[in-house]
């Protein structure tokens, strides 16, 4: 499993370069202005930091205890984002619709176009993050030998 610091250079990576992403695309896709979809990131990027990190702790104990290690195969990648994103919309849309002031449906409709954005970003990042900084364990005995990554 990882570790604490691990994980939390793994979360504030993800948050910073999901929030450079998703700020321009998103005030360009719902016609807002870039600082306030800049808000609503940087809070949504706050409770995900923070969700992110107790998710992934929890669910990687659960792939120990079901499955006996933490590698993910696509489909259990697919299904770590699409609970993450899940999780995350509901506890984002009520905040949305208040600080936007926009109707129940219309904050349903941003955060569902975030969770998408997001859910593919997750499974890219989280892909192209584990093979930068790979867990020990995955590693051919020979690479561990000699240090190698």
């Amino acid at each position: 499993m990882r570790s604490t610091r691990d994980r939390v250079r793994h979360a504030i990576s993800f948050e910073l370069i999901g929030l450079a992403l998703v700020s321009p695309l998103g005030a360009w896709a719902f016609g807002m202005p870039v600082a306030e979809i800049g808000v609503v990131g940087v809070v949504g990027a706050t409770l995900a930091t923070g969700w992110n990190y107790i998710y992934n702790l929890g669910f990687d104990h659960i792939m120990l205890r079901l499955r006996g290690g933490t590698q993910k195969t696509v489909l259990v990648r697919v299904l770590h984002a699409v609970l993450f994103e899940a999780g995350l919309l509901a506890a984002l849309l009520p905040l949305i619709a208040w600080y936007l002031d926009v109707s129940l449906y219309q904050a349903f409709l941003m955060d569902v176009s975030f969770a998408l954005f997001y859910m593919v970003y997750a499974f890219v990042f989280n892909w192209a993050y584990d093979r930068v900084f790979p867990i020990a364990a995955w590693q051919p005995a020979a690479q561990q030998e000699h240090g190698l990554r």
